[in-house]
């Protein structure tokens, strides 16, 4: 059973998916039960690499009230869970390629915090003013047709 969590749909207007995959997050116990009460948000964050090591930086998960004083700091890096193999072609692709790698969507995912990262590439201006006119063509085919 998934239960999304946060979706950062701006990505999708600003960069080109290239390729997605799912990681696991190493989070403390008062995170994770702000995560179950839907409190995260993953709007302005990315993905870094710190010694061999995939970290999430930006990502805001709120304080959990009944934690007292063994409470997190809400924006904290994050250690993400991949294969050692997954680490080193992504650091190689942004090193290289001059890519990006954000997330997508923080979701549950039979009760472990899961997060969907993606390989993108930046987009111009000129490729989001061409993705808005697609956009609002295919809006204006789908309401003839349902006429």
């Amino acid at each position: 059973m998934i239960k999304e969590i946060s979706v950062n749909r701006k990505a999708y207007y600003d960069y080109f998916i290239l390729e997605t995959l799912e990681a696991g997050l190493v989070l403390c116990g008062s995170e994770i039960k702000s995560i179950r009460k839907g409190k995260a948000q993953i709007k302005d964050s990315f993905i870094s690499f710190i010694k061999n090591e995939a970290y999430i930086k930006g990502m805001h998960i709120a304080e959990y009230k009944e934690a007292n004083i063994f409470n997190h700091d809400e924006v904290r890096e994050r250690k993400l869970l991949l294969h050692r193999k997954e680490i080193i072609r992504l650091e190689t692709k942004v090193k290289l390629d001059g890519l990006t790698i954000i997330p997508l969507k923080l979701y549950l995912k039979d009760g472990l915090a899961k997060i969907q990262i993606a390989l993108c590439q930046g987009k111009k201006l000129h490729d989001k003013r061409l993705s808005d006119k697609i956009k609002t063509m295919e809006r204006e085919i789908k309401g003839i047709l349902r006429r």
